[in-house]
């Protein structure tokens, strides 16, 4: 391919590969950018002769980088970013594009929706994507944009940072908290069989290894949906036990340590317009909302 006559670069052709690139897959760049599969074909392939290097290899799983694909996506970005910095004052001012978040269906269901959709409504080129699930997607494979995690990877081209530190306790509906308090031993909800494995499910068997698991659910946000209706106590993040209606906290110990939570994008996405654009808001949120999550905090 080096050989070829290359041309002028064209930008359209570099936003189609900086969406191909993101996204891992022809059909997730097209509806990124509302064209169709043969568009973002042609416009990769042409960006590939300008340059003289083959920038993408299509795998069963999705298109990767290659090396010089990787370079080629440093300095479109870029030039991304110096478009965004030219573009502020027109019509078309603001981040742009599709963002994956990922988290855990209880942060998701129980935080970040609801905050999520007040930045997609302030930025009409902004789309948000927000996918929940026990297991933790593939950045590197290109499943999302930002994951929210409760432990740091420690390999891949990723980088992390620590947003607030997430404590946990024991809720109930008011009459299980005035049971403990006369002394009852605790029915508990709890997750099912197929998240056993998890350290909150973990740990309260460890702590509790007598006690009757009355319910079972396979995510937090549907535990505090029972724990609500009354079927026993359940642990939870104080994120969701505190602002779950007709929960109280309840005087059992030991409760967890807590654990710091952790946002994760791709290294090379970071400057990003439309990525550091959620990684910001969403870095802002857990500061102006860490008494909802911190052990000890005073909630209102």
């Amino acid at each position: 391919m080096a050989d070829q006559i290359r041309t002028r670069t064209d930008w359209e052709d570099i936003r189609v590969f900086v969406a191909l690139a993101r996204h891992g897959s022809l059909s997730a760049a097209a509806r990124a950018l509302s064209v169709n599969h043969a568009t973002v074909a042609r416009r990769v392939a042409s960006l590939e002769q300008t340059l003289g290097n083959r920038l993408v290899e299509r795998r069963p799983d999705g298109y990767v980088l290659t090396l010089a694909g990787q370079r080629a996506l440093n300095a479109a970005t870029d030039m991304e970013i110096a478009a965004a910095t030219l573009g502020r004052d027109s019509a078309e001012a603001g981040p742009r594009g599709l963002v994956r978040v990922n988290a855990t269906p209880g942060l998701t269901q129980g935080y970040l929706v609801a905050r999520l959709a007040t930045l997609a409504a302030c930025h009409p080129s902004l789309d948000i994507e927000v996918a929940s699930d026990i297991r933790a997607v593939s950045l590197e494979r290109r499943e999302a944009d930002i994951g929210l995690r409760l432990a740091k990877p420690q390999d891949g081209d990723l980088t992390a940072r620590p947003v607030v530190s997430m404590g946990f306790g024991f809720y109930a509906s008011r009459d299980w908290c005035r049971q403990l308090t006369m002394g009852a031993s605790p029915n508990f909800v709890g997750f099912d069989e197929a998240n056993a494995h998890l350290p909150e499910a973990m740990w309260l068997a460890r702590h509790f290894p007598r006690a009757r698991i009355a319910f079972r659910a396979g995510n937090q946000f549907a535990q505090a949906a029972a724990a609500q209706a009354g079927a026993g106590v359940a642990l939870l993040p104080h994120f969701t036990g505190r602002t779950t209606e007709g929960l109280l906290a309840c005087p059992l110990e030991p409760a967890p340590p807590p654990r710091e939570l952790w946002m994760v994008t791709r290294r090379q996405d970071g400057r990003a317009p439309a990525v550091r654009a959620v990684t910001d808001f969403l870095a802002q949120r857990f500061q102006e909302d860490r008494s909802l999550f911190e052990d000890g905090a005073a909630y209102r």
